[in-house]
């Protein structure tokens, strides 16, 4: 992420000759305040900020940033590109815990032509986590929250500039993530408050009278014209007088205009209406046909023309008293996952290709819903919502802890208003999240339930004020239960408490309690790579009939009665059967209105030091750089309606048990029957039945023989286009009758070899080096030499301090041209090394 030399503060300005190349494009999008749209053209210019200077630290005063080879003691900034996270690496450093202070962000853009009748703002998409803006030496804005877009009117302070710039504009950017009380979210929160301009930022020019915000305000119930109201509100700074007009078109999903009009009107204040219409055959979105339509909007006023053009759907959307979700006026089991924004050796600064990359394999794992933990997200990410059909609950960062003082509910306030007002028009949102486990004390010496839930009151009210359209959520605030429209308890059956198979009962009670049920969260944790031929042994030691919601301190790894979480292998083959166990349940509970799993990727947290994998939450479906785990097909295997067949254990290279002894093999389909076939002989055709737990009905009890074998499966009868072949999934694995020991010694070898980058395998063997198949020991690896160990990453593969996954560990060596020795140590065994040349 980091390169680049240090600059002198001459060389910096010289090198907005070469800044000054790029030419200033006509388009603007959206989250701006003078033109929150998704397209605007005309009498606007747009320049994206990607190159910048870097600088973690504090420094004496903005003159330092600026000042350079003018003093003796250099400051050593980097070079980086937007979007860039302070936190990247060291948020999974296993030994010391995250930076939080301040980071500052330097560039120099060349000024775009100050034309008459012009306004310039610097446009930000979200900086952690709160941020202080400069124009040269000029402070200009302070913006706290990390989370929603905001933006900077710089025009009055461009023409005090220095005259020797020459043309240019310096931009400095405080980034802070410093602890505080004060802000929310809570430190206390399961997730890394990161720090740094990890979304993008741009500089825009823009007509004296502009608009600020088009909302797109819709009405639609099934089999009824839908009706559209178009609103704006104008950014006009000065207060000028006079008249603008306002052209609107609206354009259906098929690309044909189906209204247009034109209105000329005084300058106005707040939300305006500028045209409604009616729709008599909509063409309604859902997640199988997303149809999304257009309303351009172009705004003419004495200083010149702005259009912008942002995207709405027509939906219905209906939770029934204690019943199931209607979409468009259907039954629709809400089928969903979660997201932070998170991602390997990124941290929150992950790119648009990447964004992409994972909202597709939400996508094709057959969901239709999608809750955004725990703070607005990405545009981009709600762009994709609406394009690929996944329905949205967004919520306020407003996460545990407590209820701070007046500048904590001011920003509580304020965060919700930004996130629905920027995203009002999307229409994958359903609901509007207010607050998670509010009902988790610590930031405060006072913890007083009457006072949170008079704020989740007003949260409430004003959410329904700003969007009548939509319902109120929250999740594991039992005290504010009844408050929102929609209520989430904490359901974690078969992890944090109870067996998987009361996951039925438990959530039947609680749909009693409330007027709206839906249950977010729930799965648990598992390692990658690491599996078990006896998964479920533990389930005789965990009590039955005591609940199976989270409670304190459920998380750690030590203290209170038996559960998985704590007694638990995390291996695959245990969070799978959790998975199957229920998914199978909720196809058959009519009043359900819907579940998300807890969570679609591995993400870091300050929290869970002690886990596999340090600092991990690894309840993903995916490892941090989306690297499937088995779980991922069972959901597919339930949700996904391309069919698909995928056999149980492909990170599973060694197998166990005795001679002669029957195995199970799972095999995840979502086709009506798949045979088996082991080292190429059938073992049968099984029939696909959802109830018959595990797999659906598609296990066989199979002879494995010594060595190598292998497992082919394929689907029958699929009904496919005649150009694919029938869905089908091969593994190859070892099989061993072998027995071994406690472990006596540590093993590290090279294991493959690309260019520069090497990657060793680590194992533990007993005394007569059979390999421990079994092991979780924990081992750390470390260098000296030339070269860089791919560490802090966050997966299996890319951690120093790792627990072994059936023996084994791996990571991954950049040689930077030299030689390096590799070692491995673990408790009690001796620390063996591997010199890599």
């Amino acid at each position: 992420m980091m390169n680049g030399p240090v600059l002198s503060r001459r060389a910096l300005l010289k090198s907005a000759a070469a800044a000054a190349a790029v030419t200033w494009g006509r388009v603007v999008p959206g989250g701006v305040a003078a033109a929150d749209a998704k397209t605007v053209t005309g009498g606007a210019s747009r320049l994206p900020l990607d190159r910048w200077e870097y600088y973690r630290g504090s420094l004496g005063g903005i003159w330092e940033v600026w000042r350079g080879d003018k003093a003796s003691d250099n400051v050593p900034w980097q070079g980086v590109t937007l979007p860039h996270c302070v936190n990247a690496r060291d948020a999974l450093d296993p030994d010391i815990k995250y930076y939080q202070g301040p980071a500052w962000y330097r560039t120099t853009v060349p000024a775009p032509p100050l034309a008459p009748g012009t306004r310039t703002l610097l446009c930000f998409e979200g900086a952690g986590q709160a941020a202080s803006v400069w124009v040269h030496t000029h402070a200009v804005a302070r913006h706290v929250g990390g989370y929603d877009e905001w933006a900077v009117d710089i025009t009055e302070v461009l023409p005090t500039l220095p005259a020797d710039l020459k043309g240019t504009i310096p931009v400095a950017v405080l980034c802070d993530n410093s602890r505080d009380l004060e802000r929310i979210p809570s430190s206390l929160s399961d997730f890394n408050l990161y720090g740094g301009l990890y979304r993008k930022v741009h500089l825009v020019q823009v007509p004296l009278v502009s608009l600020e915000r088009m909302l797109v305000a819709t009405s639609v119930r099934a089999g009824q014209p839908a009706t559209v109201d178009v609103r704006a509100r104008l950014y006009n700074p000065d207060s000028r007088a006079g008249v603008v007009t306002a052209r609107v078109r609206i354009i259906d999903p098929a690309g044909t205009e189906i209204f247009a009009t034109s209105r000329t009107m005084p300058c106005w204040d707040g939300a305006q209406t500028i045209a409604q219409t009616a729709i008599a055959a909509p063409a309604l979105w859902s997640p199988s046909t997303p149809a999304l339509y257009r309303c351009e909007v172009t705004l003419t006023g004495p200083d010149g023309e702005i259009t912008c053009t942002e995207r709405f759907g027509l939906r219905d959307t209906e939770w029934v008293l204690q019943g199931p979700f209607r979409l468009n006026g259907d039954r629709l089991l809400i089928r969903g996952t979660q997201r932070h924004e998170d991602h390997a050796g990124l941290g929150a600064a992950m790119t648009d290709d990447l964004i992409r990359e994972e909202m597709r394999m939400i996508k094709d794992l057959g969901a239709n819903f999608i809750r955004l933990g725990h703070h607005q997200q990405s545009r981009l990410v709600l762009d994709l919502c609406d394009e690929l059909g996944l329905m949205v609950w967004e919520e306020v960062p407003w996460c545990r802890g407590g209820l701070g003082g007046d500048r904590y509910q001011t920003q509580a306030r304020d965060m919700l208003r930004a996130m629905i007002d920027q995203h009002f028009n999307h229409p994958s949102i359903i609901l509007w999240g207010l607050g998670n486990e509010n009902d988790w004390p610590g930031d405060f010496e006072a913890f007083d339930q009457e006072k949170i839930k008079a704020f989740m009151t007003e949260l409430n009210v004003m959410a329904h004020q700003l969007d009548p359209s939509r319902q109120t959520a929250i999740r594991r605030c039992d005290f504010c239960k009844d408050i929102p429209d929609v209520y989430s308890p904490s359901i974690w059956a078969g992890w944090y408490r109870g067996r998987y198979t009361e996951y039925r009962s438990s959530t039947e009670q609680e749909m009693k309690r409330v007027r709206h049920f839906f249950h977010a969260e729930w799965g648990g944790d598992s390692h990658a790579g690491r599996h078990s031929e006896d998964p479920d042994r533990l389930l005789s030691r965990v009590a039955t009939g005591q609940g199976t919601d989270e409670r304190g301190l459920d998380y750690l790894l030590n203290g209170g009665q038996s559960r998985a979480s704590l007694d638990g292998d995390w291996s695959e083959s245990y969070i799978c059967n959790l998975f199957d166990w229920h998914l199978k349940e909720q196809e058959t509970m009519p009043s359900l209105t819907g579940t998300a799993q807890w969570i679609f990727k591995d993400f870091s947290t300050p929290l869970r030091a002690e886990n596999p994998i340090p600092r991990m939450n690894q309840k993903g479906l995916v490892e941090r750089d989306l690297t499937p785990k088995e779980g991922y097909y069972v959901f597919q295997s339930y949700w996904a309606a391309r069919p698909m067949v995928h056999i149980y254990g492909h990170s599973w290279p060694v197998r166990w048990g005795d001679r002669d002894e029957r195995k199970l093999m799972k095999v995840y389909s979502n086709c009506a029957q798949v045979e088996l076939f082991v080292n190429g002989v059938s073992a049968g055709t099984r029939t696909r039945n959802s109830q018959d737990f595990p797999a659906a009905g598609l296990r066989w009890l199979v002879t494995l023989q010594e060595g190598e074998n292998v497992i082919r499966a394929v689907a029958v009868a699929v009904a496919i286009a005649s150009r694919d072949a029938a869905p089908a999934d091969e593994i190859r694995f070892r099989y061993t009758t072998e027995k071994w020991g406690p472990p006596a010694r540590l093993e590290l070898r090279e294991a493959a070899r690309d260019t520069d980058v090497v990657r060793v395998e680590a194992a533990v063997v007993d005394g007569r080096g059979v390999a421990c198949l079994d092991s979780r020991l924990a081992v750390r690896f470390g260098l000296a030499g030339s070269g860089r160990l791919l560490d802090n990453l966050g997966v299996v593969g890319g951690a120093r301090l790792v627990e072994m996954a059936n023996g084994r560990a791996s990571i991954r060596l950049e040689r930077q041209g030299g030689a390096s020795t590799i070692s491995l140590s673990a408790k009690d065994l001796p620390t063996v090394f591997l010199l890599v040349g």
